[in-house]
C-alpha cells in the first residue's frame, strides 16, 4: 500500500492569515506566499501595502545614488563590473567630484546620499574615511555606503567618520547556489560582514536576488528567515539579469512578479524596514518601481551619478536613466511618486528599530 504524501505547506489563505497575524516565521507558510499566482498574487500584494501604508506610511524616502568606481577585485558570475570583463571602460570619481555631486544632491532636496561602488580597494579605510568626513562637514546629508566586504577595522573607521548606514546583500544563503555566482567569495565570510556591521551600530541594509539559476521559493524562504535573525533594517530586492560579459549570460533572467511577490512578503515580515523600488524593476517594465511602490516598497534611488560616467557601472544590461541629469531625474521620479497619490519623504528616513537584534559572534574578519 502507498504511503500517503502530506503536503507540510500550508494553503494560501491561511499563510497569508500566518503573514497578517505576525506568526513565527516558518517556511510552511513562507513558500505558499512566495508561490502565489493569479488572484492569491493579487491578495498578497494588496496585503503588504495595506501593511506598508499603517508601518512606514504614505512618504517614500528618496536616496541619491552615486556610482563612484566601477573597478572590482570579485569576479561574481553574474555582475558586469566582475574583474575578468576587460570590455567595460574603468573610472573612479575623484573626492572632489563625489562632494560635488553630493553638494548638487543637497540643493535638489535629498537627505541621503549612498556611495557604491565595485569592490575596489583603492579607496581605502584612510581614503573613503577623509570623503566621509569632508561630507558630513559640508553637509547635512546622511550617508549609506556601499562597498562590499571589509575587515571590521575598515568598517569601524568608516563609521567613526560619520557613516550612517551600509548596504551589502547576502544575494543568497544557499551555499550551492552562493558558490555558483560567487566563485572567489565565501558565504560565511560575508554573513559575518553583516554580523561586524550590526555590531558596530551602522543602520544595515541587506536583501536577494531573484530567479538565480538554481533558487526556489523553499530557498528564498530560507534566506528570509536569516535576515529576520540577523535583524537587518533595509532590504534590498533586484531581479536577476543576464549580462553577456558573465558566465551566466545564457541563463534565464528573474522576473518582476517574482521581485514583486518577494517584497510583498517581506513587507509583511519586516513591517517597518525600509524597501526600494529598484532601477533593474524599472529595467524590466517602465512601471516597475511604482509597482513595486504598491506592493510594499517605500524608498527610491534615483542615479545622480554624473552622465559621463553612469552608463560605464553597467552591473546589468539596459539600465535606465543613463542619460537624464540629476535635476531632471529628481522631477520625473517626484512626479510618479505623486502620481501614486504617496509623498516625498522630508526626513531623513532613519529606521524604526523595533527588529529584534540577536547575540552575534563575531569571528577574526580579514580582508581576502
Amino acid at each position: 500500500m502507498k504511503k500517503k504524501i502530506i503536503n507540510k505547506y500550508m494553503k494560501f489563505p491561511t499563510a497569508l492569515a500566518a503573514a497578517k497575524g505576525g506568526a513565527a516565521l516558518a517556511v510552511e507558510w513562507l513558500v505558499p506566499l512566495l508561490d502565489a499566482n493569479g488572484k492569491d498574487d493579487a491578495l498578497l500584494l494588496a496585503a503588504a501595502d495595506k501593511k506598508r501604508a499603517e508601518t512606514v506610511g504614505d512618504s517614500v524616502h528618496l536616496r541619491g545614488l552615486i556610482e563612484f568606481s566601477n573597478y572590482c577585485r570579485k569576479n561574481c558570475h553574474y555582475c558586469g563590473l566582475r574583474k575578468e570583463n576587460n570590455k567595460i571602460n574603468r573610472y573612479r570619481l575623484s573626492k572632489e567630484e563625489i562632494l560635488e555631486t553630493a553638494l548638487k544632491a543637497e540643493k535638489l532636496g535629498y537627505k541621503t546620499i549612498v556611495l557604491q561602488s565595485g569592490e575596489d580597494l583603492h579607496f581605502s579605510a584612510d581614503a573613503m574615511s577623509k570623503i566621509i568626513k569632508e561630507l558630513k562637514n559640508k553637509t547635512k546629508l546622511a550617508v549609506t555606503l556601499s562597498l562590499g566586504e571589509r575587515d571590521e577595522e575598515t568598517y569601524f573607521a568608516w563609521k567613526k567618520a560619520g557613516a550612517d548606514r551600509y548596504l551589502l546583500r547576502i544575494e543568497t544563503t544557499d551555499p550551492v547556489i552562493f558558490k555558483k555566482i560567487h566563485p572567489d567569495s565565501d558565504l560565511e565570510y560575508r554573513k559575518n560582514c553583516l554580523y561586524v556591521l550590526k555590531k558596530l551600530g551602522y543602520q544595515l541594509g541587506s536583501g536577494v536576488m531573484v530567479g538565480l539559476p538554481g533558487q526556489d521559493a523553499l530557498s528564498l524562504a530560507k534566506d528570509i528567515i536569516w535576515l529576520n535573525n540577523l535583524g537587518v533594517e533595509m532590504i534590498g530586492i533586484g531581479p536577476f539579469l543576464p549580462h553577456k560579459e558573465t558566465p551566466l549570460k545564457d541563463e534565464k533572467g528573474g522576473t518582476l512578479a517574482q521581485a514583486l511577490r518577494l517584497i510583498a512578503v517581506l513587507r509583511l515580515v519586516f513591517p517597518y524596514s525600509h524597501m526600494p523600488a529598484t532601477t533593474a524593476m524599472g529595467t524590466i517594465d517602465p512601471m516597475g518601481r511604482e509597482k513595486a511602490l504598491q506592493a510594499g516598497a517605500n524608498v527610491m534611488m534615483p542615479n545622480i551619478t554624473p552622465t559621463a560616467v553612469r552608463p560605464l557601472y553597467e552591473i546589468y544590461p539596459n539600465k535606465i536613466c543613463l542619460d537624464e541629469s540629476a535635476d531632471k531625474c529628481f522631477g520625473c521620479v517626484t512626479a510618479r511618486i505623486i502620481g501614486l497619490g504617496r509623498t516625498v519623504g522630508t526626513d531623513y528616513g532613519d529606521v524604526v528599530r523595533q527588529i529584534r537584534n540577536p547575540k552575534l559572534e563575531i569571528r577574526n574578519n580579514k580582508d581576502k
